[in-house]
């Protein structure tokens, strides 16, 4: 991929309406591509809901509370794909059901495993990759999360984006699926920089990543990288908040709170993420037992309703 497709400062319009707003041309270029609003018009951004956020939910339940909540679309995971079809269900026909009650699927979650130590290695976590695709491209998803989960902390940059290429292509060709790359502080790839670095030199016009708010915060990695990203470099941005407590060092997954509840700071990361073009879906992501405990349909309901108001507070 070209540098200048992943990395920059603004977007032209946004330049010229700042530099020359009372300009007809730079009026009749923001008349051009008028910003869609979603949400009632208080997202710029398509909202969807990971299905980890409700997990213990029946996968087609999760769909019907995502509907009935209100959100734009659904994230769901592969063992969930699985176990549908392991009782007989089928995702095509999942798939259309989705996109009657008007939700759209962003997303699945993931190509576990999908760059290993070696080509052997590779080679031989083709088949089950490509059958991770393919129940993403039943169900209707435009992109797959490609999860280095196994990689040795010694890689070679080079040769994991030689692979992370290899598997672009096989997805698009094969699947017409998208898979983009995941960044997590429990595995190699643990921030949003070294993500950014291997997507680069794919050197592939698709490549992409898939930011997530908390392991930006909890690798250390932080947030101002994303202000030298252009929209098109991210496939979905995932996003949640972080309690003050526990301690930093001893947060894991299950920590995640509602966006606003917690203590990172939400409201700029949008406007940083809205600056740098980003058109696609944000995706509310937790793992919280205790939200677990609650009723589901209120879970995923509250959640949509304070990222709208953290979206509100950042006047994106």
């Amino acid at each position: 991929m070209k540098r200048r497709n992943f990395i920059g400062l603004s977007s032209a319009v946004g330049l010229v309406t700042t530099a020359f707003p009372n300009l007809s041309m730079a009026e009749t270029v923001s008349a051009e591509i008028k910003e869609r609003r979603y949400q009632n018009g208080v997202s710029p951004w398509p909202i969807s809901l990971d299905t980890a956020t409700i997990r213990p939910a029946s996968l087609r339940d999760k769909v019907k509370i995502a509907a009935e909540a209100g959100y734009d679309g659904i994230e769901p995971w592969d063992t969930e794909l699985e176990e549908f079809e392991k009782s007989g269900g089928n995702l095509k026909e999942l798939g259309l059901e989705i996109k009657k009650l008007g939700l759209k699927v962003p997303s699945v979650i993931g190509l576990w495993n999908a760059i290993p130590d070696t080509m052997e290695l590779f080679n031989s976590s083709l088949p089950e990759t490509r059958r991770r695709m393919r129940m993403a491209h039943d169900i209707g998803a435009e992109h797959i999360q490609t999860i280095p989960n196994k990689l040795s902390e010694n890689f070679n940059q080079k040769w994991v984006a030689e692979r992370y290429r290899d598997i672009i292509e096989i997805g698009l060709k094969e699947y017409n699926i998208k898979p983009a790359l995941v960044f997590v502080k429990y595995f190699t790839i643990k921030t949003l920089g070294q993500a950014v670095g291997i997507a680069m030199d794919a050197n592939h016009p698709m490549a992409r990543v898939i930011p997530d708010v908390y392991h930006m915060y909890i690798s250390g990695g932080g947030f101002e990288g994303l202000k030298l990203l252009k929209g098109d470099a991210i496939a979905i941005f995932q996003f949640n908040d972080s309690p003050s407590t526990p301690a930093f060092k001893d947060l894991k997954d299950e920590h995640r709170v509602y966006p606003g509840d917690g203590i990172l700071p939400l409201d700029s990361i949008f406007k940083d993420l809205k600056a740098t073009g980003y058109k696609g879906f944000i995706s509310l992501e937790m793992y919280n037992p205790n939200y677990y405990k609650l009723d589901l349909m209120t879970v995923a309901k509250t959640g949509l309703a304070k990222t709208l108001a953290v979206l509100k507070k950042a006047g994106v």
